[in-house]
Formats: structure tokens, sequence, C-alpha cells
């Protein structure tokens, strides 16, 4: 082989990392909400994200690739002219995939699609039973994955036949980091704890 067809597969990589990139650009903008209720010493959270499945990553997960979804769930004792007290944290992942009978996050069915994912709860004790002037917040972190900057090393390997070039290697790096940025979803939410009566 010569350098037409080193050429020619480096463009090939190249097109293939800017099809992906431009597919997601006009995405609907992902969000991260929950509901949290306290009762007594304990909080009970309920994470969700919306809107995290682009028609990009519905793609790429129905094609057999499966998402990872990292949720880091924080919480706070709001204190007033002062910055809020750490209390405590959670992070989960989950699994999203495609099956025959549909998605699935965890192996748990969502028979309502993907538009609001419904997350793993997570529950907390404190210390001792708040005072009624005692007010707390919970800050909820989702981020979404399904193709990694790692993965689209090894197809751009694939597609190039492992060949090196000095030349393009670089910037064939720097465009799959971003194609990997640009199919990963992210947002940040918080909720209020409600009390329960």
């Amino acid at each position: 082989m010569g350098r037409h067809a080193t050429e020619s597969r480096h463009g090939a990589a190249l097109v293939v990392a800017a099809g992906l990139l431009a597919s997601g650009a006009h995405a609907e903008e992902a969000s991260a909400a929950c509901t949290a209720t306290l009762s007594g010493k304990r909080v009970m959270v309920r994470p969700e994200a919306r809107a995290f499945i682009s028609p990009e990553l519905d793609r790429l997960v129905r094609l057999g690739l499966a998402g990872k979804l990292e949720v880091e769930l924080t919480l706070w004792r709001r204190r007033s002219f002062w910055f809020d007290a750490h209390l405590d944290s959670a992070r989960i992942t989950q699994v999203l995939a495609f099956t025959r009978e549909g998605y699935v996050l965890d192996g748990r069915e969502l028979t309502g699609g993907v538009g609001t994912l419904e997350l793993e709860r997570v529950a907390w004790t404190l210390d001792s039973r708040p005072g009624a002037d005692e007010h707390f917040v919970v800050q909820v972190e989702v981020r979404l994955q399904v193709v990694t900057a790692a993965s689209l090393g090894r197809m751009a390997r694939w597609l190039t036949q492992g060949e090196a070039s000095s030349s393009g290697a670089p910037v064939l790096g720097s465009l799959l980091r971003s194609v990997a940025e640009d199919l990963a979803r992210q947002a940040t939410g918080r909720c209020d704890v409600s009390r329960q009566p």
C-alpha cells in the first residue's frame, strides 16, 4: 500500500469523526432534577435525567453500545449569610442499554421511554433530628457517555490499519477527544428538601 491509501484511510477516519461531531450539534438541552423529602432523620432523594438521549446517542445505543450514567448527589445544609455545609455525598453508576424489549437501565425496562430517566434513589440518615428552622438542599450531577475517546481511537486505528502518521496523529487524537466529549451529555440541578408532615 502506498502513501495515497494511507492518506485516504486518514481522510476516512476524519470524515467519520466529523460526521459524528456534526450530527449531535442540534440536540435538545439535557437537564437534571430531583425530588427530596425529609422524614425524621432520613432524607430520601429521587434524581431524574431529562433529554439525555440525543438522536446520535440513540442510534449508537440501538446499535449495541452501552451508555454509562454517572450520578453524583450531594446533601447540603443551608446556612444564612455563609456557605452551605456539606453533609454527605453519593456516587452511582448505572448502565443504559437497548434490548429487543426496548431500553433498559441497569436491567430495568424503561416502559415510558428515555425522555425522562428515573435514576436510582438515594437515602441518607442524619446524625440527629433537624430543627424546624434547618433547611437542606440536594445537588445532582448526571453524566452520560456512550462512546469514549479510547474506543474512537481504536476505530481510527482500525480504519488506518494501525499505521502511524507523524503529521496527522495529534490532530486526529484531538478530534477524537472532541467527538467523544460531544457524544457525552451532562447536566446539574438542585432541589430543596421538603419535610413530610
